[in-house]
């Protein structure tokens, strides 16, 4: 017979998502990550695979969860510059009680130029992102709040890569204050 599981899956995914955000793969080692989940390493190997497979894992758990908060914020607002804003005070906030900055964006400047996978997946967030601006945007040109002079897809893309340097930022020691000043320029420009 064989034995069951003494842990629940997503759970110590968790933690080891936590540990990659934290210190980085290349720094994580086995030991750190059987420690921090607290289950045996053979369970980790039975469950996850190795430590690329659980990084992966790791990886698409967070994605899992930001792409639900982005979208459950997005639908909580009643206007599109509230959506906007929701999203950026999330990127700017979003390490209040977890580590700096963005594991997405942490895993492209460590990995992404010479893994294919991660790069593949960075990729795939950052595009969804990118959609989930364009619709904010459309929605809010729609309702006058927004410029019709600006086109959707490239202002989209354009929030996208300002997101990503907030995101960046926020690993550091800038204050929150810049971020969210940062972020107030940006949704004036869209403004008529």
């Amino acid at each position: 017979m064989a034995r069951s599981k003494e842990f629940e899956v997503n759970e110590v995914l968790d933690k080891a998502m936590i540990l990659f955000w934290e210190q980085g793969y290349e720094k994580t080692s086995m030991s750190d990550l059987v420690e921090h989940m607290g289950i045996h390493r053979r369970s980790l190997y039975d469950t996850f695979g190795d430590k690329h497979s659980l990084f992966l894992q790791a990886m698409d758990r967070y994605i899992g969860k930001v792409e639900a908060v982005l979208t459950g914020e997005v639908k909580q607002s009643e206007k599109a510059i509230e959506a906007l804003r929701a999203v950026f005070r999330f990127m700017i906030f979003e390490h209040e009680d977890s580590p700096p900055g963005c594991l997405i964006v942490n895993s492209v400047t460590e990995l992404a130029a010479r893994d294919a996978e991660i790069d593949e997946r960075s990729i795939r967030s950052m595009a969804a992102t990118e959609e989930l601006f364009e619709r904010i945007i459309a929605w809010g040109q729609q309702t006058g709040e927004f410029s019709s002079a600006c086109e959707p897809r490239a202002t989209a893309e354009y929030l996208q890569a300002l997101s990503i340097g907030i995101r960046a930022m926020g690993r550091t020691t800038t204050q929150k204050e810049k971020l969210i000043r940062i972020m107030d320029v940006s949704t004036q420009l869209l403004t008529p």
